[in-house]
């Protein structure tokens, strides 16, 4: 049975930047990679039970059919161990070097094999978030210019939106097909664009529209006839947009909503953009989501950098809580809340456009693992609140269980078929192996 899921998550970002050149490694830039254990035992003393957490894809899938698992392998048997749900982020930005970018045509049918093989290697995780954040991931990558393929196109922008919103829905697909109770948690960040100027009305409207496509797309909802021609006019085909309306699998869904300050836009005539600050706020803007696709709602991602003052990013939790608690008490069904991420961040004040190495102060915890007061403020908020609020598995169409209350048996056998299909991919010669974990 389910109650409120207090969350965080430790940042697995890892697009590419000057022209494919640079990876901007979260993980590694985090040392999470030697420091993972002590991670782990930070999650607990908050006293969070919930982990946003992937492997990291680019050291993980190897190539089509190849992955090495060793990484994975000793991260998730330890979370497993510490009874910590992991609420499992397969792609964040980036796409291994072979895939190239998002542009790839081939990628969503990859992806879906990749999280396949995922769901057959850990058959007791239940939580997923294929694709985290869709929508920023195509805009960034191919409307902006910053990441991966670095294009500056509606056609590109559309092009990438439907590779990873398919990617998005196969990789469901697959992993249903191993588990049939999984239940999937979008991470999309929503947004709002304010008309600055009477002129800037009609520019405001399209970005209000664009803003839903990859929701839409995912969850099967009809797009307005003006987005359908926008889609149809940048590359997308009519069977391509059939497939979304027919391939959905809203029901085993939560719509994760992110917010952060800088979600909230101000637009000019020409159709330039600029950060507005906290205007409507999380609860507003999360209100126009749940009317468009009524799902149970989670808060996934918030932080703010702790400033000057030391108190700053503490009174963007207060307030983001207080947000939460009032879209809850407005009826929407609230499932839970996400302060993300555990440690502090780096390069994310210039989006990762720059490896510069300037660490970020948006953690629970900075990188020598010492707790920031927003952390302490979190864990008392957690202990205080656990208990207060009833458990909303109501609103689910699926029960999520912890790992220690997974069926046995049940996982017995999804692993021995594992196993047996694993031991048949790879034929006769266990010798042709590259190295523990690694499936070829």
């Amino acid at each position: 049975m389910i109650h409120f899921m207090f969350a965080t998550g430790i940042e697995n970002s890892s697009p590419t930047i000057e022209g494919g050149r640079v990876r901007q490694d979260e993980l590694e830039k985090c040392r999470h990679y030697d420091l993972w254990r002590r991670d782990f035992d930070l999650v607990q003393e908050l006293g969070i039970s919930y982990l946003r957490y992937g492997p990291p894809i680019h050291r993980t899938w190897l190539g089509p059919d190849r992955y090495d698992w060793s990484f994975a392998d000793d991260t998730f048997a330890d979370l497993r161990r510490r009874d910590v749900t992991p609420i499992v982020d397969l792609c964040h930005f980036g796409v291994p070097d072979w895939v190239g970018n998002f542009q790839n045509p081939d990628f969503p049918a990859q992806f879906a094999r990749y999280a396949r093989a995922f769901a057959l290697r850990f058959p007791w995780v239940q939580l997923y978030t294929p694709v985290n954040e869709m929508y920023i991931c195509a805009l960034f990558s191919a409307k902006y210019g910053w990441w991966n393929e670095q294009q500056t196109s509606d056609r590109a922008f559309v092009t990438a939106l439907k590779h990873i919103v398919r990617a998005n829905v196969l990789a469901m697909r697959e992993i249903a097909s191993v588990r049939a109770d999984a239940v999937f948690i979008q991470s999309e960040s929503t947004e709002y664009f304010h008309a600055y100027k009477p002129a800037s009305i009609g520019p405001a409207e399209v970005m209000n529209a664009v803003r839903f496509l990859s929701l839409d797309l995912n969850y099967g909802h009809r797009v307005s006839s003006d987005m359908y021609e926008y889609l149809m006019d940048n590359g997308m085909t009519r069977d391509e947009y059939h497939f979304f309306l027919n391939e959905n699998l809203k029901h085993q869904c939560i719509m994760g909503n992110d917010y952060y300050v800088t979600n909230e836009h101000l637009v000019h005539p020409d159709g330039r953009t600029e950060w507005a600050g906290e205007i409507f706020g999380y609860a507003v803007i999360t209100r126009q989501y749940f009317d468009r696709y009524g799902l149970p709602v989670m808060h996934t991602e918030t932080n703010l950098a702790q400033g000057e003052k030391g108190t700053e990013a503490v009174a963007w939790l207060r307030k983001e809580w207080a947000n939460v608690l009032r879209v809850r008490n407005d009826g929407l069904p609230v499932v839970g809340f996400t302060w993300y991420s555990l440690t502090d961040q780096v390069d994310w004040d210039s989006a990762l456009r720059e490896n510069a190495g300037r660490v970020n102060p948006l953690g629970l915890y900075d990188l020598d693992r010492n707790i920031r007061p927003v952390g302490e403020a979190y864990r008392e908020l957690i202990r205080e609140w656990r208990d207060v609020l009833p458990t909303q598995s109501v609103v689910l169409a699926l029960p999520i269980f912890p790992p220690s209350q997974q069926q046995e048996g049940v996982l017995r056998r999804l692993e021995d078929g594992a196993r047996d299909r694993a031991r048949r991919a790879q034929g006769a010669s266990a010798a042709s192996r590259p190295s523990k974990g690694v499936d070829e």
